[in-house]
């Protein structure tokens, strides 16, 4: 399956990769601008434009989010709708991010020295992309419960639950300490991102950056 992706894209299959000294494949059908040098001066593959820009166009909108933000009763006064669209527009991003992933856009994990890194990182990406699946949708749902309809930018949107009198429920809770903890969750992403950059000097950061 990769190996096909890899040949429909261009790119040479995966086992026949040339490796740096290291091991890490490295990727010699990449045009230059998707490689990057680390401290020892190998070539590391970069992500494709496209996961760039995504990458940080959902991490301004979690923040813008997260100010945008209303809880309880309020909702259904003052309709955050700014919040809803910026929500929303998180969870359209996961749409061509994993067809990206799955197309091959993102290089290989940096850590085959280490395997306990490389499998953190897979962790922590599962999680992550879990609350960007799972938060939209659990304000969607709450939104729902309390009766108020959500739009995105003036697109209205149906219902995806019954409307209640009393509290909205459990799932509405969640959702608004989720908006909080993914916060945490995204600052301890970018220092472990730092670290990389700083201490193992692995160029990680720079496999990311839009510059």
């Amino acid at each position: 399956m990769r190996n096909s992706l890899c040949h429909a894209l261009g790119y040479p299959p995966d086992w026949s990769r040339p490796r740096s000294s290291t091991g890490r494949r490295i990727f010699p059908g990449y045009p230059k601008a998707r490689n990057v040098v680390d401290a020892k001066n190998e070539y590391i593959g970069r992500y494709s434009r496209g996961m760039i820009a995504i990458h940080w166009a959902t991490a301004v909108l979690i923040v813008a989010a997260w100010f945008t933000a209303e809880g309880g009763r309020d909702v259904v006064k003052n309709p955050p709708m700014l919040h809803f669209s910026l929500g929303l527009a998180v969870l359209a991003l996961m749409v061509p991010r994993m067809i990206l992933r799955v197309a091959g856009q993102t290089p290989p994990a940096l850590d085959e020295q280490r395997p306990w890194l490389a499998t953190a990182a897979k962790i922590g990406h599962a999680l992550l992309y879990g609350f960007l699946i799972g938060l939209p949708l659990s304000g969607w749902y709450a939104a729902s419960r309390l009766g108020v309809s959500a739009s995105f930018f003036g697109i209205g949107l149906p219902m995806i639950a019954a409307p209640v009198q009393g509290a909205p429920g459990l799932i509405a809770e969640i959702h608004e300490n989720a908006g909080t903890l993914i916060l945490y969750l995204a600052g301890l992403h970018a220092l472990i991102a730092g670290w990389h950059h700083i201490v193992l000097r692995d160029g990680t950061l720079r496999r990311m950056s839009p510059l």
